[in-house]
């Protein structure tokens, strides 16, 4: 949790953007530090596979997410007991756990804390 914080820090103290695909991209700071808790937020929706979560969360940070990121993290996060997985066929579909449940919930209750008074700057 506290990478999260650490990278939300960051992210808050960011001054230098640049424009690319008409979004606003950091250009020093790297959001690598929420893959995890994208990958609780999507859970927290939805059941989905490696191979789903990897096109979501992709998508949102415009790029691909390759196996070689998207499942050492998935792996991470069972050692941590926030999610589990269940074959269907071939393929792992991953979920949240409880304790991922909890984790998730405490995550926005931090994140809203440092977001209030930031909504009217993000459009």
């Amino acid at each position: 949790m506290i990478n999260y914080l650490n990278a939300l820090v960051q992210c808050l103290l960011m001054k230098n953007i640049k424009k690319a695909n008409k979004k606003l991209v950091p250009k020093f700071v790297e959001l690598k530090g929420f893959l995890s808790f994208f990958i609780l937020h999507e859970l927290g929706n939805t059941p989905l596979s490696g191979d789903e979560l990897a096109r979501i969360i992709g998508e949102r940070r415009s790029g691909t997410l390759t196996p070689g990121t998207i499942y050492p993290a998935l792996k991470r996060l069972r050692r941590q007991k926030l999610v589990s997985y269940r074959r269907i066929g071939r393929k792992k579909v991953y979920s949240l756990t409880d304790l991922g449940k909890s984790e998730l919930k405490a995550l926005y209750s931090v994140f809203s804390g440092f977001f209030t008074g930031l909504k009217s700057k993000i459009k």
